[in-house]
């Protein structure tokens, strides 16, 4: 059986990352390795303005230093434009105080909320992912290489992939059909150099396919100038699907960035991934998904589901219980996620990166 199958990525200056950034690095400033300190940061962007939104419970915050910080991140993400400048922006900072009645759930390390989450393995890739993601994240993080090592001047930071696999049976990429890619760029390139310069890089990294019959479809709507947050307002959380398996999984629906590792929606969703992951490295299936589900203040999970190779393995979720800590305390304390630089995971996907904790081969 033949079939497409087609996912995507963005870069670290598209509006919605740039806004998962932000959230990221307040949340690290306010987390402060303190295990009793909580986040829950949302972050708009849009034409040189950033509004800061959510809760947190910490002895660290100051409005003054916060600003910095976010002048900071669109600063090293590249943004020196007339309609989005690090120097130049509004930054309303509406952050406040978290609910006692969310305390009395998260305290003792109850989830922080009820949800599903899932973890997904396959031996597609190197890094156990689907092939589709993989190579839309490695595409930008090149373009990203090619602009900040300035090799390619007129790159700007905005930019978006999308590549479409062809496969022969499940798990089974046979080529890579087409390649859809777009970036911003200074006014002063034409439209056809952005086109051969881009194709020029893809073809050189992705080198595992002949990509002679690909179809590349590289700025499809002609010239992008204006982009990132001036071209498009961007929000906390809209890429999850970027963040996790490229649609090619199932997914929870809860959002990562911004959050501190109490809440479920991030440490449940890094869990589930390694579980399957271990699964996969082990041998004991090609793939794997996995899903964990919480309640509210609820210290242990409510479900643990393995579906593994076109079945249904009780067998595999009843050893994960036995093997793993699954509560909250247990899953922060096994990845020391109070100790996590939350900004390492923000771009190009959550999964498949190395020096990640829940990244590990290390269950069976």
């Amino acid at each position: 059986m033949s079939y497409q199958f087609t996912s995507e990525s963005v870069s670290k200056g598209h509006p919605d990352k740039v806004a998962d950034l932000i959230s990221d690095t307040v949340a690290n400033y306010i987390i402060n390795n303190n295990i009793n300190h909580r986040a829950a940061v949302e972050t708009l962007v849009t034409t040189n303005m950033v509004t800061l939104a959510g809760e947190y419970k910490s002895d660290k915050f100051d409005k003054v230093y916060i600003d910095k910080l976010v002048r900071a991140v669109v600063r090293d993400i590249g943004y020196e434009q007339e309609g989005f400048h690090w120097g130049n922006l509004k930054i309303y900072n509406e952050l406040h105080g978290q609910s006692p009645d969310i305390a009395l759930g998260t305290d003792n390390f109850g989830a922080g909320d009820q949800g599903l989450m899932f973890g997904y393995a396959c031996d597609e890739t190197e890094d156990y992912m689907p092939s589709a993601i993989h190579y839309s994240h490695r595409i930008l993080r090149r373009l990203q290489s090619e602009r900040t090592n300035n090799t390619v001047h007129w790159l700007e930071p905005d930019s978006k992939s999308q590549v479409t696999m062809s496969y022969d049976g499940f798990n089974s990429p046979l080529s890579i059909d087409k390649i859809v890619c777009s970036t911003q760029h200074k006014d002063s390139v034409s439209i056809e150099q952005v086109r051969i310069t881009l194709e020029e890089i893809i073809r050189d990294e992705i080198s595992e396919y002949d990509l002679d019959k690909t179809d590349f479809l590289i700025n499809p709507t002609g010239r992008f100038v204006i982009g990132g947050p001036d071209g498009d307002t961007g929000l906390t959380g809209r890429k999850i699907i970027v963040d996790t398996y490229g649609g090619y999984a199932p997914h929870g629906g809860g959002a990562f960035s911004g959050k501190d590792c109490t809440k479920v929606d991030r440490s449940a969703a890094y869990m589930a991934r390694y579980l399957a992951k271990n699964i996969v490295a082990s041998g004991k299936a090609k793939n794997a998904t996995v899903q964990l589900s919480y309640a509210i203040g609820v210290v242990e999970p409510t479900s643990v589901y393995v579906y593994a190779d076109g079945e249904v393995r009780t067998d595999l979720a009843d050893k994960l219980q036995e093997l793993v800590d699954l509560t909250p305390k247990g899953i922060i304390d096994k990845f020391n996620l109070f100790n996590l630089d939350l900004t390492k995971t923000t771009n190009y996907g959550h999964f498949g990166k190395s020096g990640l904790p829940y990244e590990k081969i290390d269950l069976f």
